[in-house]
């Protein structure tokens, strides 16, 4: 996500090039959006451990976003985030994307990717374990995820 795609998704309003699905953004993508453009203003754009919107192959809408909460920190750890519009939920489309982030980060040099869920949030939960990230802990409000590698060679398995 561009800054200036970051300003649309917080303000509600496409620009000239963007294709959004009914319901896109939501709060979520908009939470998103906001920390994307606080950590541009604040330490620069922190691609590639940015911000994207997952886009539908068939039409290329976008149905939700999904990215990291920073750059990696000194050990190589990176914290993830996802949504869908209600509509695209349970289709497969959060687990094909995570799969495909966690191979990214892994490929740009990420050592760990975590992730929560809320306890009652189920489907998110079976998400990160679709795309190869294993329990971690929790505490009273959330269940925690993670995967680790003890090499960055780029693969196509996340869970290699």
């Amino acid at each position: 996500m561009t800054i200036s795609e970051a300003e649309h998704v917080v303000a509600g309003e496409p620009g000239s090039g963007d294709r959004w699905a009914p319901g896109y953004p939501t709060d979520g993508d908009v939470s998103a959006a906001k920390r994307f453009l606080g950590t541009c203003a604040d330490t620069g754009d922190p691609q590639p451990f940015g911000t994207y919107e997952i886009r539908r192959r068939e039409d290329g809408l976008a149905i939700g976003g999904l990215g990291f909460h920073g750059p990696a920190d000194e050990n190589g750890s990176v914290t993830i985030g996802y949504g869908l519009i209600p509509s695209a939920r349970g289709k497969g489309y959060a687990a094909e994307a995570l799969r495909e982030l966690l191979l990214f980060a892994r490929s740009r040099g990420a050592t760990c990717v975590k992730g929560d869920a809320d306890h009652d949030n189920i489907a998110s939960q079976y998400v990160m374990l679709a795309a190869g990230m294993r329990p971690a802990g929790q505490d009273e409000r959330v269940r925690y995820f993670e995967i680790a590698w003890t090499d960055t060679a780029t693969t196509t398995d996340p869970l290699s």
